[in-house]
């Protein structure tokens, strides 16, 4: 690998500036006679590049001005040659995708991502779906990622939820290849726990119950319970405990998660199982520590 800097090369009229930056990535800025930022979209989709950000087009040096540079951009933007789904950055429309009018999150999260400079993962429904146990497309993207919130926030790529945390579970993160290179998900427990903890944002304990009982044949609870206790608290592990008992019905995979949280917790206090119900409490679950103020039934399939 080149150290820090720029090179370039040069053959027949043709040169490639290649810029390295701090975290080594190599960005390519074609120069022609007569190149135009357009030509250079085009070459950057051509070489595997699929995205840019306003830096790498100032880089280019293609445009006189920063009035014409940013003229260019929207023009090439309302043509759908280019979809700016983040203030300064850019994903170049992939053919497939142009009758549809956008491109789908699993595109360019990662590249959005590395750009913003913050850890993620995809989360809940949109990660049960990458796992293989969601049973229809969510209408949301759910990407998990880090406080603080207003540097992710963006009405431009409004079909992507964002939730956050103090930190990501690096652990209990997996990777998925896409079209575009690879995506960050939660693996199955992680998901799990996040659907039960944010029941509200996916229509409900139901809803949640039906995905996690297709996630249980990915479920290591032994394996990554205690990777997970630093970032689950112990209500969202008494109520999928709950679930899996008296819902799933999977009782092996319940026996391990309470011998699990019992080592770290002796002390759990009852918790309502529903978050959103506002229903009192009929029963209550003296091993889990749930009162009961909802009642739940698997979705057919």
């Amino acid at each position: 690998m080149v150290g820090r800097g720029k090179y370039k090369y040069e053959k027949n009229n043709f040169e490639v500036l290649f810029i390295v930056t701090n975290e080594k990535i190599i960005i390519f800025a074609p120069k022609l006679f007569n190149m135009t930022l357009q030509r250079w979209i085009k070459y950057r989709a051509i070489h595997g590049f699929p995205t840019f950000s306003i830096e790498d087009a100032r880089q280019a040096g293609l445009c006189s001005s920063e009035q014409i540079l940013q003229n260019e951009l929207s023009r090439l933007s309302a043509n759908k040659t280019i979809a700016n789904v983040y203030r300064g950055f850019y994903v170049i429309f992939p053919v497939q995708y142009v009758l549809r009018g956008s491109i789908p999150a699993p595109y360019y999260i990662d590249q959005l991502m590395n750009y913003l400079r913050k850890p993620y993962y995809v989360c809940m429904l949109s990660a049960a779906e990458l796992l293989g146990a969601a049973h229809q497309r969510p209408q949301q993207f759910s990407v998990m990622t880090t406080f603080p919130k207003r540097s992710v926030v963006s009405r431009r790529n409004i079909a992507t939820e964002w939730f956050y945390r103090e930190q990501i579970p690096e652990e209990c993160i997996i990777t998925k290849n896409t079209e575009t290179g690879t995506i960050r998900i939660s693996n199955s427990l992680l998901t799990a726990a996040d659907l039960v903890q944010y029941q509200q944002h996916i229509g409900g304990l139901a809803r949640a119950a039906t995905i996690i009982e297709e996630l249980t044949e990915q479920m290591d609870i032994k394996k990554h319970f205690l990777l997970l206790v630093p970032f689950v608290k112990s209500v969202v592990w008494q109520r999928l405990g709950y679930l899996l008992e008296n819902v799933v019905e999977e009782k092996e995979l319940a026996d391990e998660l309470y011998i699990q949280l019992r080592s770290v917790n002796n002390h759990i206090q009852y918790t309502p199982l529903s978050t959103t119900s506002t229903s009192e409490y009929s029963t209550r679950d003296s091993r889990w520590k749930v009162n009961i103020n909802t009642q739940i039934e698997i979705d057919e399939l």
